[in-house]
């Protein structure tokens, strides 16, 4: 079975390329636009890993990390913050990287493989 990965990210065009980007590497994806929509995603379907973005409308990414973490099914799922913010680093401490936009392809293809395969 194909690994799944849940992008939150409220830029379309992020949401797209790393939705052809995974595909095309071999895993699934889920897309959902704001934390909130994603906690719901991940709760349904529960992720391999989550690509999150930390500056979104409604709540943040922080906030849906923070509710990811006391959730004891999701609370061990892999997070790769992918943000535009500088300092995004500091946002969620123990996400496994913190990639700043625009990022490397081949760099996040590989800490996914690294990650979860």
């Amino acid at each position: 079975m194909k690994k799944r990965i849940l992008i939150i990210d409220d830029d379309p065009n992020i949401q797209d390329y790393l939705d052809v980007l995974f595909k095309d590497n071999g895993y699934d994806t889920s897309i959902a636009n704001d934390a909130r929509e994603g906690l719901e995603m991940a709760k349904t379907d529960i992720p391999d890993l989550v690509t999150l973005d930390i500056e979104m409308p409604g709540e943040w990414g922080p906030r849906f990390y923070r509710h990811m973490t006391q959730d004891s099914k999701l609370k061990n799922i892999p997070v790769i913050v992918i943000s535009g913010l500088s300092g995004n680093s500091h946002a969620i401490p123990k996400a496994i990287a913190s990639i700043k936009k625009p990022f490397d392809r081949d760099e996040l293809v590989s800490l996914v493989k690294e990650t979860i395969g």
